[in-house]
């Protein structure tokens, strides 16, 4: 093939090329992204008719058909003659490079849609779980509080303990539970200082049993997630004047922790767990949603025959 031919072939490579690209970078960004559809489609047919254009003067001002002709007649071949020809592959190759374009700007836009929608909503989750940790902690720290105000005038020494263990606690919340995870044999710790604080403001007479697995795997786990549920059970499953318990469970398999909370049911308090079930049971909700969507199941139950209420928590590593 004569020079021609190739200098032809590499200047129509690179005006597709030159198609796409403005189109991909250019074109699309500024017009049809911005509601310019019928501009957007009356400059790509220009550009269609005026890349044809230009290559047949391209062809015409180097007599690439004349020089074609020598070849093919010197092998002996039929007359050349394809100007028509050339000019619906150009045509039909505009299209197909404009098109090429018009789908990749496409699918670039939805992908920075996508990302932009999963910045935006990871930020949101971040923010709702800071609002959610934010509730619990003093949340926590009030309702203890509260329990070490009731002692102050009956138990001055066992006042004057539970402060120090709470204390204690706070170094625990304020410290080990600012990042987003926790070990869990630390938070088994933090619960067993709760249970014992608990326990210096109620009757001996109330059975607590605290039932973890020994030795325990460790994992991590999201701080203060189990502790509202038994906080709830102190505040809703103990009598003054009638028989009580509450049953605390904590074991590992191989593929997940299994955490469990029953305590005593009394009529007027279970009516109070159906319909108000606290900032801590809700927020723990809301937490485990977020955290562990799909890797979690809680089952929450109100046996009025066996006045139980009972927790069955089961999170997947």
């Amino acid at each position: 093939m004569p020079a021609v031919f190739w200098i032809k072939h590499g200047l129509e490579y690179l005006l597709y090329a030159v198609l796409y690209f403005g189109n991909v970078y250019f074109l699309y960004p500024q017009l049809a992204n911005k509601r310019f559809g019928i501009l957007y489609l009356v400059i790509q047919a220009l550009l269609i008719y005026l890349l044809q254009l230009f290559l047949h003067w391209v062809r015409s001002a180097t007599d690439l058909y004349t020089e074609l002709q020598k070849v093919y007649s010197a092998a002996g071949s039929h007359s050349f003659s394809n100007n028509h020809w050339d000019t619906t592959v150009v045509i039909t190759m505009s299209i197909v490079m404009l098109t090429l374009g018009y789908i990749a700007s496409v699918a670039k836009k939805m992908k920075r849609n996508e990302l932009a929608y999963e910045t935006s909503e990871r930020e949101r989750v971040i923010a709702e779980l800071s609002f959610l940790k934010a509730q619990i902690n003093p949340h926590f720290f009030f309702n203890t509080l509260h329990t070490i105000y009731a002692l102050m005038d009956t138990d001055q020494p066992a006042a004057k303990s539970s402060i120090y263990s709470l204390s204690h606690m706070m170094r625990y919340v304020l410290y080990d539970t600012k990042n987003d995870k926790t070990s869990l044999l630390k938070e088994v710790g933090f619960i067993e200082d709760y249970i014992a604080l608990m326990k210096v403001r109620i009757s001996d007479e109330v059975q607590i049993i605290l039932d973890k697995q020994t030795p325990m795997t460790d994992m991590e786990i999201v701080p203060m997630l189990l502790l509202p549920f038994i906080e709830n059970a102190f505040k809703h499953g103990i009598s003054a004047i009638e028989p009580s318990y509450i049953f605390i469970g904590i074991a590992m398999t191989e593929t997940e922790l299994k955490f469990e909370v029953r305590n005593s049911l009394f009529e007027d308090l279970g009516k109070q767990l159906d319909g108000d079930p606290g900032i801590g049971i809700a927020n723990t909700r809301r937490r485990l949603d977020l955290l562990y969507a799909g890797k979690h199941t809680l089952d929450i139950e109100s046996d009025s025959f066996a006045k139980e209420y009972s927790i069955t928590l089961t999170i997947q590593k």
